[in-house]
């Protein structure tokens, strides 16, 4: 606002000397034809409309009236407009960026919003002082719609950026700082812009994806919530008891470092694969504690089933051989 009246007063200030300059130049030249048409008129030249017309006050004020005095107020309003235009679009944008800051909306969107709108509105207290000066709008608005539409299909793909960037920062399915799969690469949310999405993978490089790609795939914010689970994978021989595997694997869960109580922690017995028993060790934890507690069950599982002589097979397969077969190829 002080930006706004600063400017307010350096116009007015400007335009008072131009007034001032302008009524210095014209009344001295009013005031000398005044007198210079006086003595002609004492000496018989006649002031009328044959002689010495041309320095004549009536004339002079009948063409301030005719010409000058129409486009000075023309003037004036516009600059009055263009002061009520600043100020309204100075006024809507500050409401916008509050509205947008109270309901905790991207910053990036509530200052592009209330940018847009500023000028959406200056805009068109643009093209309503044309009309007032006798421009034909309609033509502007024309070029104005022809623009749009050339600018659109040329930059088609990155508009849909641009409205995928736009689709993120309202809804927000993930913020600065999570880790996501989205657009077909993982990492942390570097970024957040309105074209593309900055991540920063585990090996700690850069990724740029265009929001498009972001916004019409398959989101996964490893992030969204404070609590998850950790499940490991164990495999263990076929020859292993499955009660004293379950006790083995079982009697690791209090040892696990960062892991939650509750909810409690699970040692699940989840199939028969085609080398081992599998199982699965259910651990829950914080979000920013899961590969700490992930290291962790494996560091313990391990130590674990070492410990009770059970062991963890590599990938095998059994081949049986039929003894005629066998026989009938010795013989050859």
């Amino acid at each position: 606002m002080g930006d706004l009246m600063t400017r307010t007063n350096d116009i007015l200030r400007r335009a008072g000397g131009a007034l001032a300059l302008l009524a210095g130049v014209l009344l001295p030249t009013l005031a000398a034809a005044q007198e210079a048409e006086g003595e002609a008129a004492a000496n018989g030249g006649g002031g009328g409309e044959g002689g010495g017309g041309w320095f004549s006050v009536d004339a002079i004020l009948e063409t301030l009236n005719d010409q000058v005095a129409p486009w000075g107020i023309k003037i004036l309003g516009a600059l009055i407009g263009i002061f009520l235009s600043f100020m309204v679009a100075g006024w809507i944008s500050r409401r916008v960026r509050k509205v947008g800051e109270s309901r905790n909306l991207d910053v990036t969107l509530v200052r592009f919003a209330s940018n847009m709108v500023r000028w959406v509105v200056l805009a068109a207290a643009l093209i309503a002082i044309l009309g007032y000066f006798g421009f034909q709008t309609s033509s502007f608005a024309a070029i104005i719609g022809a623009a749009g539409l050339a600018i659109g299909l040329a930059f088609e793909g990155t508009l849909g950026n641009f409205a995928s960037g736009v689709m993120l920062l309202v809804f927000r399915p993930f913020e600065v700082g999570d880790w996501v799969k989205a657009g077909g690469e993982s990492g942390t949310v570097e970024e957040i812009e309105l074209f593309f999405c900055v991540l920063r993978t585990l090996d700690n490089r850069k990724v740029i994806v265009p929001n498009k790609a972001v916004f019409g795939d398959v989101i996964i914010n490893n992030q969204g919530f404070d609590v998850r689970r950790v499940d490991i994978d164990v495999g263990v021989d076929y020859g292993a008891d499955i009660d004293e595997t379950r006790k083995v694997l079982e009697a690791i869960l209090p040892n696990v470092e960062a892991g939650l109580e509750d909810p409690a922690p699970q040692v699940f017995l989840k199939g028969l694969g085609a080398s081992s028993v599998d199982w699965q060790v259910r651990v829950w934890c914080k979000t920013d504690d899961f590969w700490t507690v992930y290291q962790s069950i494996i560091r313990e599982t391990k130590y674990a089933l070492d410990g009770a002589g059970i062991g963890i097979p590599f990938p095998q397969m059994d081949v049986h051989l039929d003894e005629d077969v066998v026989k009938a190829i010795g013989k050859k």
